[in-house]
């Protein structure tokens, strides 16, 4: 443990990739490598099948897997609705319904079985079922929809309208979100991390070596993680595929700037480029170590999911970020020795020239913090408090509908659907029974309270199937209620599925999620801290900051899509991968901060007693630059997920970037400096760094104490 906190690993690998002969070997491996992943052409085993998102071990699940095995099982109906817009349809308009049925009927995979529309009861809408085929590609699905929805416009008379809504067409929209949407997203990233990279460093070239860098990592973590797939046997979707394109982004952008800025410190200290790196890595990697060793454990948490794409996610995240921390230790520093002090021009640090960072700004608002720690820790705790007080009240779980920021034709016409039919009609719920109770399954059911209709369908392996048409709307509180009183009713004699089933399924699922992952990601964060500072109250102090962080972050953020954004829930998975993202990512500026509080103890010990309240105020100082610059970046690339049109990536985007603010500018920068001034050296309990703990070893820069 000593040897890892003095870094003297990470300064044989600086060695190795700073010295004058190896820094070319270096990077030049780091290019062929990377070009070979590039080019190796892995494709990604992409989640396929009719149960592949929902959760292990469900009864949706089970039906879902089920309902291959009967006849039709790969076909799905499209609704066509035909309206006036709230307007009864007139004899001239249901005509015109019955010609567009006739026109529609080479789309249907049914054969025999001619379209009949069916009208309203109150006549304001008719509707026409048109059997699709599913066992398609995604790209022949979206061609048949895109064909149908014109040909179902085509030739109504006046203002009559038809939207195509349904399972295939609600496929569709969902699908055409990430048209384009990874190079969208990464064109968006990259541009925001070259902005802010360059109003960081002010040179007009620095920039380009880290963002190469970290663009070249996560091109090669997308390759890698492809080769997970087929490896290793999970699977992945567009969403897992962003999600973690912007966590390498923004977590790899991170390790560099915390790296650059120490190699710019050690470079006023030291006049061989060499030399200053081996030292920058040296102090500075242990902290990106734990960090980023952090985040991947806290990722790995998600394997113990019972949603498959939490489990891909943590999969595919600790790739990326494993990924990120190799090129940020092994291939940064390389390129930045390789192109000398003249890459930081025009302000190019040289030795001799002051740290401007212990006199900067960070320093008088350290001085400050440290001189009233009392009533700056009191007000910061009360307005943590008023912001996670916004959470009370939340309601969590969007329906199907309410998936989009913009309403696409399906959810569109759904609604129109649900006003005019029972709600249920455009996807029934499946009951799977075994043949021999068919009668009494159908009896029990019909007699549930909230059911409109059931009826008998298809037959295989001793199993029949029933269509249960709920009067609620789809995925609603109601209709969960309808599903959960079906399954009482029946007692497990029948199982009982379809996307009502399966959405409370999730809900479930959702609920089990949190509270096995919470738990495991808080007791990785405590052991890491533990290992890192060897404090038991520095550990959970930090822990505490992070969890608070977090509460209030996700409380404003549901007042502002309450308020600013109109958004009607949180997204099931929201909460916990927000807490997943905003515990790990933010235990690393306090990881960052606390560890050169630590350092600045130690090292000053053989010039004199140094307070834990000076150690923590110069630790501010010197980080507090280089950790705003970083967590406004990570928050911007977070907020880069907005740029999809689905509701779940914006609300993760909004309540992580926010969140990673919120520590930044409140958490890192006032609290944890007040916490610490208030507790003094209980803080370093039960070691103590400027007692040496056991036997620590002085600052690079220093001569060792003689000894008697």
């Amino acid at each position: 443990m000593e040897q890892f906190e003095r870094g003297t690993t990470l300064r044989r690998v600086a060695t190795s990739s700073a010295s004058p002969r190896l820094k070319w070997v270096v990077v030049l491996v780091a290019v062929l490598l990377s070009g070979f992943a590039l080019a190796s052409g892995v494709s990604a085993k992409e989640a396929t099948g009719p149960a592949a998102g929902l959760p292990d071990g469900y009864d949706s699940t089970t039906v879902a897997q089920l309902e291959s095995s009967f006849p039709s099982s790969d076909v799905a109906p499209a609704i066509v609705v035909v309206d006036r817009d709230g307007e009864a349809l007139t004899a001239d308009d249901t005509r015109a319904v019955a010609a567009l049925a006739q026109r529609l009927q080479g789309f249907s995979v049914v054969e025999g079985a001619p379209l009949t529309p069916v009208a309203a009861s109150d006549g304001e809408a008719s509707i026409i079922a048109v059997p699709l085929s599913t066992a398609v590609s995604q790209e022949k699905l979206d061609e048949t929809v895109t064909e149908l929805r014109a040909a179902a416009r085509d030739g109504l008379p006046g203002d009559l309208r038809a939207q195509v809504t349904g399972g295939p067409a609600f496929q569709v929209d969902l699908a055409s979100v990430f048209d384009g949407a990874d190079i969208r997203l990464l064109l968006t990233t990259a541009g925001v991390v070259a902005l802010l990279l360059l109003v960081t460093y002010r040179s007009p070239w620095l920039w380009l070596v880290p963002l190469t860098v970290v663009g070249v990592a996560d091109r090669v973590a997308a390759t890698l993680v492809s080769v997970g797939t087929q490896v290793f046997g999970f699977t992945v979707d567009p969403s897992t595929v962003g999600i973690t394109s912007v966590l390498v982004f923004g977590a790899g952008t991170n390790y560099a700037l915390l790296l650059i800025a120490r190699y710019r410190e050690e470079l006023r200290r030291t006049e061989d480029r060499q030399d200053a790196m081996r030292h920058a890595l040296g102090q500075a990697g242990p902290a990106v170590l734990a960090s980023s060793g952090t985040v991947v454990l806290a990722l790995l948490a998600l394997t113990f999911a019972v949603t498959p794409s939490n489990r891909s996610l943590g999969y595919a995240g600790a790739i990326g970020i494993a990924t990120a921390v190799v090129y940020a230790l092994v291939v940064l520093p390389a390129a930045m020795v390789l192109f000398g002090r003249g890459l930081f021009w025009p302000f190019v640090p040289r030795v001799g020239q002051p740290d401007p960072t212990r006199t900067g700004p960070w320093s008088k608002v350290g001085g400050a913090v440290v001189r009233r720690p009392v009533p700056i820790l009191v007000g910061s705790v009360l307005v943590l408090a008023v912001l996670a007080s916004g959470v009370l009240g939340a309601r969590l779980g969007l329906s199907q509908n309410e998936q989009f920021r913009t309403q696409p034709e399906s959810v569109q016409g759904q609604k129109v659907l649900a006003s005019a039919f029972p709600a249920g009609s455009s996807e029934p719920t499946t009951v799977v029974a075994p043949a021999s109770r068919v009668a009494e399954v159908t009896a029990a059911v019909r007699g549930v309270e909230g059911v409109d209709d059931v009826a008998t369908g298809a037959e295989a392996d001793g199993r029949t199937t029933l269509s249960v048409v709920l009067a609620a709307d789809p995925e609603s509180a109601a209709s969960s209620a309808t599903i959960e009183r079906i399954r009482s009713t029946l007692d497990g004699s029948a199982l009982v599925g379809g996307p009502d089933a399966q959405a409370l399924d999730e809900r479930d699922a959702a609920s089990h999620d949190q509270r096995v992952v919470i738990p495991v990601v808080l007791a990785i964060v405590l052991v890491v801290l533990l290992l890192l500072l060897r404090s038991a109250v520095a550990a959970v102090t930090l822990l505490a900051t992070v969890v608070a962080s977090y509460g209030a972050s996700l409380g404003a953020s549901w007042w502002a899509f309450t308020h600013l954004f109109d958004f009607p829930a949180l997204d099931l998975q929201v909460p916990l991968l927000a807490f997943l993202f905003l515990v790990a990512l933010g235990v690393d500026y306090n990881i960052f901060l606390t560890t050169r509080a630590r350092e600045e103890a130690r090292s000053t010990s053989t010039r004199g007693s140094t307070s834990t309240r000076e150690a923590i105020a110069t630790a501010l100082a010197v980080t507090g630059g280089v950790i705003t610059s970083a967590g406004i970046l990570l928050a911007a690339v977070f907020t880069v997920l907005g740029v999809l049109p689905l509701i779940t990536l914006t609300q993760i985007g909004i309540i992580v970037g926010f969140g990673v603010l919120l520590d930044t500018l409140l958490v890192r920068t006032v609290l944890v400096p007040a916490a610490v001034a208030v507790l003094g050296d209980r803080f370093w309990w039960p070691g103590n760094p400027r007692r040496g703990d056991h036997a620590a070893a002085p600052s690079p820069h220093e001569e060792p104490v003689p000894t008697a």
